[in-house]
């Protein structure tokens, strides 16, 4: 049984209730009545406004299958409104097709209603793609629930690298969905790493240096001027004789961000394999903690805490989960290499 570990620490505003709503696992009713203030609106634009937890895309998916009444009139997408009108939609959620479900270990974290928390482990591929069309955490979350086909991606609204371990939040309706994407662009989601660096570092800092794709080596990203914004924020743990220990929180949520920042300032993560360049051992290592080093088959890399305001409640809440095993004896090498 999932182990709960909810934490509360303030409630915000409690949010404005929607439209009268009855829901199955399958449908959605809702009558209500269109705000004045959306009158000269498109229809699906009109309904994105009064029901933001659901995409502009799937509206406009149920006002072309005609569930979308206007004071009993089904509408054209492109029909204006004046406000004021009274709205009824009967819809039907469509699962998403082409990932299959496939029975794998979870570490279940948190679960309720809404929300599914997980602690990843290293080795795991979040999403299929090419070359991994299976044994991924979506193929898992399906089978553990048939109902997240009912929410895009299986209800997973940010990613960990194969082999970074820990935290992931998870959707499991269309509303947390919608909620939780938003919150994540609006830079609401707390998200914190342990990262053991190659290199002694002598303090903190942040780093704000846009990421884009690599102008050549298209699986990469690299810091570059036009790349998007990036800032990454990071304190010293622990010192070792040539390595760092250090706790990393995310202010944006770029790929490789944290991966690329650190590499950046001449820190790469120990064992990544993209940006850590040629694997390399300092100087003064002992032959342990080098076989050791060498030894380790992932960038040391952990999503260690996740902060989040609950889509339901408006409570924030946060969970934490300590590094996996190769981690800690890693750390437990290096302290015993000084």
């Amino acid at each position: 049984m999932a182990s709960r570990r909810i934490r509360s620490r303030s409630i915000a505003n409690p949010p404005v209730p929607p439209p009268t709503e009855e829901a199955t696992a399958e449908f959605r009713t809702h009558d209500f009545q269109l705000a004045p203030e959306l009158a000269g609106l498109r229809i699906d634009q009109a309904l994105a406004r009064a029901l933001p937890q659901y995409s502009r895309g799937r509206i406009q998916g149920w006002i072309e299958a005609g569930a979308v009444q206007v004071e009993g009139r089904v509408p054209r997408g492109r029909d204006k409104v004046l406000g004021g009108e009274r709205v009824r939609i009967q819809a039907q959620l469509e699962g998403e097709q082409g990932v299959e479900a496939e029975s794998l270990p979870l570490d279940i974290v948190y679960e309720d209603r809404s929300l599914l928390v997980i602690n990843k482990p290293p080795g795991l591929v979040v999403h299929p793609g090419a070359g991994n069309a299976r044994h991924t955490l979506q193929n898992a979350l399906l089978a553990f629930d048939s109902k997240l086909s009912l929410v895009p991606r299986a209800g997973i609204v940010h990613r960990l690298d194969k082999d970074t371990s820990g935290l992931l939040v998870v959707a499991r309706t269309p509303e947390a969905h919608t909620a939780l994407v938003a919150a994540l662009a609006a830079r609401e989601v707390g998200r914190e790493y342990l990262a053991i660096c190659t290199g002694v570092m002598t303090s903190g800092g942040t780093i704000n240096e846009p990421i884009g794709r690599h102008r050549t080596l298209r699986t990469r990203m690299t810091t570059r001027p036009d790349g998007r914004e990036a800032v990454t924020h990071f304190r010293i743990l622990q010192r070792f004789n040539a390595h760092t220990y250090v706790r990393v929180q995310l202010e944006t949520g770029r790929t490789h961000q944290i991966r690329v920042h650190l590499s950046y300032i001449g820190f790469p993560i120990v064992g990544d394999p993209v940006y850590g360049g040629r694997r390399r051992v300092p100087a003064g290592c002992g032959p342990e903690l080098e076989e050791k080093i060498n030894a380790f088959g992932r960038q040391a890399l952990h999503a260690t805490r996740l902060k989040l305001e609950h889509p339901d409640t408006g409570l924030e809440v946060h969970w934490e989960v300590p590094p996996p095993a190769d981690f800690k004896h890693l750390l437990k090498t290096l302290a015993a290499d000084e």
